[in-house]
């Protein structure tokens, strides 16, 4: 299955896709893309990441809730967060919306 790359902005909206299942193990998380049957592993700040995106959320809200829980240069967070972020969307586990409001999206 080959998706579409979007380009991943701070106020990107992005959210777990719906053709995924994930669990938690011991902090970290394991997901599954259902289309592949691939599984995915996230570490510890990768678990933060993927819990917070079971629902929409803007890409600053995301570096906001990583800043006050890290101790981590906000340019340097908000950079691995986007590349994080872009590799979960090439997997087809997450969905990007630019700037649209949560009506508007089909999630």
């Amino acid at each position: 299955m080959q998706f579409v790359k979007k380009s991943i902005s701070p106020q990107s909206i992005v959210f777990a896709s719906k053709d995924q299942i994930s669990c938690d193990l011991a902090g970290e998380a394991a997901i599954l893309e259902l289309k592949s049957g691939t599984y995915f592993g996230l570490d510890e700040v990768g678990a933060v990441v993927w819990n917070l995106i079971a629902q929409p959320r803007r890409v600053t809200e995301i570096r906001d809730v990583l800043l006050e829980r890290y101790d981590v240069e906000a340019d340097l967070c908000a950079r691995e967060l986007i590349d994080l972020l872009g590799v979960l969307h090439e997997r087809g586990l997450i969905q990007i919306a630019e700037g649209r409001t949560d009506d508007e999206m089909d999630c």
